[in-house]
């Protein structure tokens, strides 16, 4: 009983948990008009997913006013940056925003995940002017707090939070040390430089880095494996494959479009690969446990372990493990080829004889007492044998009682079995459908089996 109370405990904590976890910040901020393009550049920057697939977050959103004099002097890199500084990971509502302990606080961003932010640029730093009024800025040394809170906006209580802040917040070097371009990254040299020189090594010497280099204008996303994975139990021999396998291996290591890991977290669909040549083909899935994205190809699966660049249209991940796609190193997927039990028909099964030995009946003695006795006389019991049934009889035949001719008068009766042939017939029939029992019983257990 107690662990069923644990069970449904279980169940409901884990129903509880989805239903908080399940919110989506373009649907909440699509009755506002007021912030439309900065709910616009969340689903461009594809931040709007890394938002979905977090379970405690706040949004200090801006207007389309304080919007459009950030969008108007900076590329989509920089306003993503920029907009990645605005999002919170805790949840402050209108109430405990005013009453944070000491009066200031340094909340972790999502820009500080991202690994490109220096130091603690990632921060931001909110503090209770008294009087109403909440200041928020970087929390480099020497920044201000050039940025006010205005109001609540929507919530989901202590799961998301949307508020107005009056201004972007502007950490050093966000706005000026514009990234380079995806189309001036060299792959090659990233990849080494993340100790991916195995993968990096491929594409060189295939030629694929130029279908890579080629797809990066229209959104590419690079899953590469570290120079361990190579190295690791179950992976071919590079050396024996075709060059045509080795080109569709590497060609399988990357989507043509931009994922980030946001993106790869809420996503249900199989996401298709440069080998992809049709539907269901060369594809991946990806499953979520927690912060951990799992890559899976049919053959294995592996853990997306670091963001190595995300300068949009531009990601590369490494991975722990080769990648194998199943239409190269695995059996087909399809139901018919998959491993089953196939039946055979089978013949009627011969009957069966099935002989038990049965001991010799034991002698039965029966004692009858003559009727016509004198009460003063008791005359002695004379012996009668009885034969036992036999073991197979379900139940003994009918006898029939008979007087021996020539007998004195009370002398005792001999019990006689006057249906010798029916009982013997039906002996017959008992051991037939014995028989058939345990044939049955037999195939029975060896198709089990």
């Amino acid at each position: 009983m107690a662990s069923l109370h644990y069970v449904l405990l279980f169940l409901a904590l884990s129903a509880s948990a989805t239903s908080v976890s399940s919110h989506n910040i373009t649907e909440m901020l699509a009755p506002f008009p007021e912030y439309s393009q900065f709910n616009s550049f969340l689903t461009q920057t594809k931040l709007a997913d890394e938002i979905n697939s977090r379970q405690t977050i706040t949004i200090l959103t801006l207007n389309n006013a304080a919007m459009s004099a950030l969008t108007a002097k900076h590329p989509l890199s920089v306003i993503k940056a920029a907009l990645s500084l605005l999002v919170l990971l805790d949840y402050f509502d209108s109430t405990n925003l005013h009453q944070i302990s000491k009066g200031t606080t340094l909340c972790t961003t999502l820009y500080q995940t991202t690994g490109t932010a220096s130091g603690n640029f990632g921060f931001v730093n909110i503090t209770d002017l008294q009087g109403g009024k909440v200041g928020l800025g970087s929390a480099a040394p020497g920044s201000k707090l050039d940025s006010f809170y205005v109001k609540s906006v929507k919530q989901i209580p202590y799961n998301i939070s949307v508020l107005e802040i009056s201004g972007p917040i502007i950490t050093p070097g966000l706005l000026t040390g514009t990234p380079p371009s995806a189309s001036d990254v060299n792959i090659t040299a990233a990849l080494e430089n993340a100790g991916c020189k195995t993968f990096a090594g491929l594409l060189q010497g295939s030629g694929v880095i130029k279908t890579y280099e080629s797809a990066v204008e229209k959104g590419l996303t690079i899953f590469a494996p570290n120079d361990g994975a190579f190295k690791a139990d179950g992976v071919p021999d590079l050396n024996k494959l075709t060059s045509a396998v080795v080109v569709s291996l590497l060609q399988f290591h990357a989507a043509p479009n931009y994922n980030p890991l946001g993106s790869l977290k809420i996503s249900k669909d199989p996401i298709p690969t440069l080998a992809t040549n049709g539907a269901g083909k060369f594809g991946l899935s990806a499953t979520t446990a927690g912060n951990e994205v799992t890559l899976h190809t049919g053959v294995d699966s592996s853990r997306v372990a670091n963001t190595i660049i995300d300068s949009q249209p531009l990601v590369i991940f490494s991975v722990d493990k080769v990648l194998l796609p199943v239409e190269l190193f695995g059996k087909s997927s399809s139901p018919a080829a998959a491993p089953a039990f196939v039946s055979f028909p089978s013949p009627a099964p011969a009957p069966v004889r099935v002989s038990f030995p049965s001991p010799a009946p034991a002698p039965v003695y029966v004692s009858s007492p003559s009727p016509s006795a004198s009460p003063t006389t008791t005359p002695s019991p004379t012996p009668v044998m009885v034969e036992a049934p036999s073991p197979l009889v379900a139940s003994p035949p009918a006898r029939s009682t008979k007087t021996p001719a020539g007998a004195p008068a009370g002398a005792p009766t001999v019990l006689e079995n006057s249906t010798a042939g029916k009982g013997a017939a039906l002996h017959v029939g008992y051991s037939s459908l014995f028989a058939f029992l345990v044939t049955a019983t037999v195939l029975c257990s060896f198709l089990m089996d």
